[in-house]
């Protein structure tokens, strides 16, 4: 195959121009082998009057007979145009955007090698490489470093696509050129516990001592107050004052005074917000007025006794070690492990969403307070990206009004990441949204991922979600959704150079992420020797984990 413009490759000829998009006819007798067979998502070169204009094929259909020159038999071919060859120093090379249009009847060419290398080069900016083109697998796939990070990202996939390889695949490729970064993922499933070797921490929640006192007061209000709107209101104006005078009494005896309000992340207790709340209770007028009180009460105690919740709600823990935990997530020094691995699969599903916007709001406030010190000079900017695995989950689209399960139960963890979504990028911080189900994810939120890259969908409003989401000279590529094997994705957005599907590289065997899929066929083939299982399950079970 060549990439010159030849007799032998030809597809057919122009019969329609438009903005972005060339109607092509083809060849009704093409008289070259498999190169002559145009395929959907195939990259075309087109003979313009200043040299060559390259598109993909969008679609393929059968032509009307009525057509003037048209033979019987003879099939259409939509092309979404990408960009075209300009003279550099060196020779050519590839620009996005099109100067200067094929006129009709102008030659359509089957791409070669020689076209694949000019379209997919290596860009000039700081690029890895992931993967390789499907196309043609001698020419490598590559991603622009900053652009990927600076802008977000998304990883959209069916169950079994190999999304979460994929993200593996993108984050060793950056690390091994960047081994001073700083990353944090957040691990719903444990799986990524093994993809990084050495080069990674790994953290269960209670490894953290995410003390109670971090949270903000709308995290502190998900925590303790009620579901119920009129009551959780009531609720959370007496918490309100409540947390503010346990706040102060601690500084107070420690001689600090400094300025204070309900959400500064300063330390107190947890025994002494109990008595404030008594305190409180015992002026009441009227005993039936006790109830909001009793009930603040009753759930800080629960969560107490709790050892689910030992990791935050302990009251152990009154010294200020903001810093350390800060210094922990975010590898300050990396020590030659770049990324932190937050394990929340151990997390109650009942605070996971509050543990998920405490982390995502402590990354997001250390950056925007390094870079805006209120009159001091700034630090030095340390840019972090935020890994949301399963992010379906905790920023779902917004469900209809009155749902709690909805938007109004993940309100403190939608509003963290879409402020690290739409200002992120200001302050260092980069996000890298992980989800099956596209559709049902925070469209603000992943509006402004601006590298997209695209798995295996086989449902069909993900499949029309991304397809909105995605510009349109990706729609011929947009067909292979449905079809797309393990391994292989349709990239778009500023993290490339032009949208491309390819095939993402090999993880060795230790590198993998865990598969939670159970061997069925393996497991039920032979009978089972139970031993203590059942036992140990039940103690597991009742220890939770311990």
């Amino acid at each position: 195959m060549t990439g010159h413009a030849g007799h032998a490759d030809r597809l057919g000829q122009v019969v329609s121009v438009a903005a972005s998009r060339l109607t092509g006819l083809l060849d009704s007798s093409p008289r070259a082998g498999e190169s002559a067979v145009p395929r959907l998502g195939d990259l075309v070169r087109i003979e313009a009057l200043r040299g060559a204009v390259y598109g993909l094929i969008s679609s393929l259909a059968a032509c009307d007979p009525c057509r003037q020159g048209a033979a019987s038999g003879a099939a259409l071919m939509e092309i979404d145009l990408l960009g075209e060859a300009v003279a550099g120093q060196s020779g050519a090379v590839f620009r996005r955007g099109v100067s200067s249009y094929p006129l009709l009847g102008a030659a359509v060419f089957a791409s070669g090698q020689a076209d694949l290398a000019l379209v997919y080069a290596k860009p000039d900016a700081d690029c890895v490489r992931v993967g390789s083109l499907h196309q043609d697998p001698s020419v490598t796939a590559h991603l622009i470093v900053d652009t990927l990070l600076g802008e977000h990202f998304a990883v959209l996939g069916s169950t079994g696509s190999g999304k979460s390889c994929a993200v593996a695949v993108i984050l060793r490729a950056v690390l091994r050129d960047h081994p001073h970064g700083r990353i944090v993922v957040l691990d719903l499933h444990d799986e990524y516990a093994g993809s990084f070797g050495d080069g990674a921490l790994r953290l269960a929640a209670g490894d953290l001592q995410l003390s109670y006192w971090f949270l903000n007061f709308e995290e502190t209000v998900e925590a303790l107050c009620g579901v119920e709107e009129t009551s959780r209101q009531i609720e959370a104006a007496i918490l309100r004052e409540a947390v503010v005078a346990a706040k102060r009494d601690h500084q107070a005896g420690r001689g600090a005074d400094v300025p204070l309000t309900v959400d500064t992340p300063t330390p107190y207790r947890l025994t002494r917000l109990i008595e404030l709340l008594r305190e409180g209770m015992g002026r009441l007028d009227k005993p039936e007025n006790a109830t909001p009180y009793l009930r603040l009460i009753g759930r800080i105690e629960s969560l107490r006794r709790d050892a689910r919740f030992g990791f935050m709600f302990s009251g152990l823990v009154t010294e200020d070690i903001l810093e350390e935990v800060l210094a922990t997530i975010l590898r300050i020094p990396a020590a030659g492990k770049p990324v932190t691995i937050v394990n929340l699969a151990g997390v109650p599903s009942e605070i996971l969403d509050v543990v998920v916007s405490l982390l995502c709001r402590l990354i997001f406030d250390f950056a925007l307070w390094s870079g805006r010190g209120q009159g001091a000079p700034a630090l030095p900017v340390l840019p972090v990206l935020l890994v949301c695995e399963e992010a379906h989950r905790y920023i779902p689209r917004d469900l209809a009004p009155g749902r709690r399960e909805g938007a109004a139960s993940f309100g403190p963890t939608r509003k963290a990441i879409t402020r690290i979504a739409k200002e992120g990028r200001k302050y260092g911080v980069s996000l890298g949204l992980v989800t099956q189900r596209p559709s049902e994810i925070s469209e603000t939120v992943l509006s402004q991922c601006n590298t997209l890259f695209s798995l295996r969908l086989s449902n069909e409003s993900d499949q029309e979600f991304v397809r909105r989401a995605l510009p349109d000279t990706a729609a011929g590529l947009l067909g292979a959704l449905p079809a797309l094997r393990t391994q292989e994705a349709v990239v778009v957005g500023e993290g490339v150079s032009v949208p491309m599907r390819i095939r993402f590289d090999d993880l060795g065997e230790g590198e993998r992420p865990l598969s939670r899929g159970a061997p069925f066929s393996a497991s039920w083939r032979d009978p089972v020797e139970p031993g203590r299982l059942v036992a140990e399950a039940v103690e597991r079970w009742r220890g939770r984990g311990k």
